[in-house]
């Protein structure tokens, strides 16, 4: 039996990043919290504000003997708009930033590698933005949060629809 890692991904609203994630065999869990910030214990209406340093990410727990890092990376870079320093499409704030925070100096060098190839792939004509951080507190969020996907379906694709994420994913990531 392998052991599972864990990967802390931030890239706007936690909502959007749980269901790419959570359709992979490998990922045991995809958990939405809150992560980086200043202010121990954050709710979702402290995050809101933009004032706690927190940003809405995903704590995602995976089996890497089936689903490695690396791949996990690929998943989320296709996920985001990483030109983007302000917040994602339509949900603007620093709460809605994008990060990858590693767990260790492995998970760090395979960030850094893969926002470099990025870069350089030419695929965007603007720097890449998104952090690369260490890894702080992760706070799960609200339970009517977690797999928003299933449990609001029509909400999901109604917010999906009006952000502009699916038009930005499917120009930039055929």
């Amino acid at each position: 039996m392998s052991t599972l890692n864990k990967a802390i991904f931030a890239g706007g609203c936690f909502w959007c990043m749980v269901k790419p994630f959570d359709q992979w065999d490998g990922i045991h869990s995809v958990v939405s919290g809150y992560t980086g910030g200043h202010l121990e214990n954050p709710t979702y209406q402290d995050v809101k504000t933009g004032k706690t340093g927190h940003y809405e990410a995903v704590e995602i727990t995976f089996d890497p003997a089936i689903i490695s890092y690396q791949e996990i990376l690929e998943v989320y870079w296709r996920q985001i708009d990483p030109t983007d320093a302000g917040g994602q499409f339509h949900d603007r704030g620093e709460q809605y930033r994008t990060a990858i925070f590693y767990y260790d100096e492995e998970q760090k060098l395979q960030a850094e590698n893969s926002k470099k190839d990025l870069a350089q792939s030419g695929k965007f004509n603007k720097p890449i933005v998104t952090e690369i951080l260490p890894v702080a507190t992760f706070y799960p969020a609200e339970d009517y949060h977690q797999d928003f996907y299933k449990k609001n379906e029509e909400e999901y694709i109604e917010d999906r629809a009006k952000s502009g994420r699916d038009e930005f994913l499917q120009e930039n990531w055929k």
